[in-house]
């Protein structure tokens, strides 16, 4: 029974995979979307939404970064 089809014909741990990959990466694009508001709401600037990105989007690079680790380690 392990290994069966269970959700449209993915394992469970199929199914959560691309879950996860799929949603993180759309709430990833929603949140650019809400801090390139705030950066126009606010009248930052150029120099100020540059540090606005960085700072509030800094936290995707761990995202991204470990995809890509595990790829060149192999792990995935």
């Amino acid at each position: 029974m392990e290994g069966d089809p269970i959700i449209f014909g993915l394992t469970v741990a199929e199914f959560e995979d691309w879950s996860l990959k799929i949603l993180v990466s759309a709430l990833i694009v929603y949140m650019l979307f809400i801090i390139g508001n705030l950066a126009r709401q606010s009248k930052a600037g150029r120099y100020g939404t540059i540090w606005l990105f960085v700072a509030l989007g800094l936290g995707f690079v761990g995202f991204i970064a470990k995809s890509f680790i595990q790829k060149f380690m192999g792990i995935e």
